[in-house]
């Protein structure tokens, strides 16, 4: 997975609550190959009889703009699969799915929150429109149809989202640290070491 610092790209609004991970992709999607790509199950059955759907008539939006409880539900990674595979690099919503979340980070995705009365301005200024949106993950801001908005990001998961890390890549980084403590131990506490 590849990181990112700043997106210079297209928003939408998808004005819905409860976008659940069934919805997200249909269970019935998930025995294709992850190889093959997610992105045309993304809301497959919200999108396939719908030509107005926002996300038919803007396929290449990279922002997200949506109302709470976003990505609740089971806890199928495959939701995020899709929004990635799409293009959707940032999701902004009053509230997430709390393992959406962390599914998300691990795979790129940044999971904004805003104030929902935040939120509501910028559906109301985007419309049924595709707009001009910068999300900077260093300074924690994002331009959307014009609006600045501020979010807080933990700066766990920005330090993911900036080298393209996962939870492996994460602790890996702090290799030298493990094996000095690794070694401590063992010559502090010999007897509770595997005899090798």
């Amino acid at each position: 997975m590849s990181g990112w610092s700043k997106i210079e790209g297209r928003a939408v609004a998808l004005a819905q609550e409860n976008v659940d991970t069934d919805q997200l992709i249909p269970a019935r999607f998930m025995s294709a190959p992850r190889s093959e790509g997610y992105g045309q199950f993304l809301l497959h059955d919200a999108r396939q009889d719908d030509d107005v759907h926002v996300l038919n008539l803007h396929p290449g939006a990279s922002v997200l703009v949506t109302r709470r409880n976003f990505g609740s539900g089971s806890s199928r990674e495959a939701a995020v699969y899709a929004l990635v595979d799409f293009g959707i690099k940032a999701v902004f919503a009053p509230s997430f799915g709390d393992i959406f979340s962390g599914n998300a980070v691990n795979n790129g995705l940044l999971p904004a929150r805003l104030p929902e009365e935040q939120i509501e301005a910028l559906i109301s200024a985007i419309g049924s429109n595709d707009v001009a949106a910068t999300v900077d993950l260093a300074a924690g801001r994002a331009s959307i149809a014009g609006q600045e908005v501020s979010f807080e990001i933990d700066p766990v998961w920005q330090q993911k989202l900036v080298n393209g890390w996962d939870d492996i890549d994460l602790t890996a980084q702090h290799q030298e640290r493990i094996s000095t403590f690794r070694a401590a131990r063992a010559s502090q506490h010999p007897w509770a070491w595997p005899a090798t």
